[in-house]
């Protein structure tokens, strides 16, 4: 478990969030589906176990880092880093929330403390987040937490039957510590 604040905390998926996070993906459906292409893979709970299994095997196996968001006491969506390259340390970090709760704050803090996570605990020096190029809501979390908009992958995603394009976001350790020393990095 890892405190994020007063009302948030991350915790690694288990095979116990299962029915509660296929809960919140059928609910969040049509709200997830216009960004993210797995949802219409995701429809019964055995499928949300098998994702749940996969991502505990990559946990195991230092490929990547699941974790529940937990708000108030509620499992409210998933976050983490979707894969590590321990060798050029960088990770990229990857979110997403139930309908209901986006708007409060919330994903812009877990993305906060990620960062901060990943640049002082497991001492990696860089952070990278890609963005479908229409998702504003999202594009606005690495934007408002400082992170440098670094280009545009043309065609990036086949995302139900078109192509879209991913802008790049990256944070460096050098600059995300300068960050946190003004005060910039934390929300006021």
């Amino acid at each position: 478990m890892h405190i994020v604040d007063k009302d948030i905390y991350l915790k690694l998926v288990d095979l116990n969030d299962t029915q509660r996070v296929f809960q919140l993906t059928k609910d969040s459906r049509m709200h997830l589906r216009k960004w993210v292409p797995w949802v219409d893979d995701t429809y019964s709970v055995r499928d949300t176990e098998n994702f749940i299994k996969e991502s505990l095997k990559n946990y195991e196996e230092h490929k990547s880092m699941n974790t529940v968001i937990v708000y108030k006491d509620e499992v409210v969506g998933v976050a983490g880093f979707n894969e590590f390259d321990w060798q050029n340390k960088h990770a990229t970090i990857g979110y997403w929330l139930g309908k209901e709760y986006t708007g409060k704050g919330i994903m812009t803090r877990v993305v906060r403390e990620l960062t901060d996570l990943a640049f002082t605990q497991l001492k990696l020096n860089r952070v990278e987040i890609r963005v479908a190029d229409g998702n504003k809501k999202s594009r606005a979390i690495p934007e408002r937490l400082g992170f440098q908009k670094e280009g545009c992958i043309r065609e990036a995603e086949w995302l139900y039957e078109k192509f879209v394009d991913h802008i790049v976001y990256g944070m460096l350790k050098k600059d995300w510590l300068a960050k946190k020393e003004e005060g910039t990095a934390r929300l006021q």
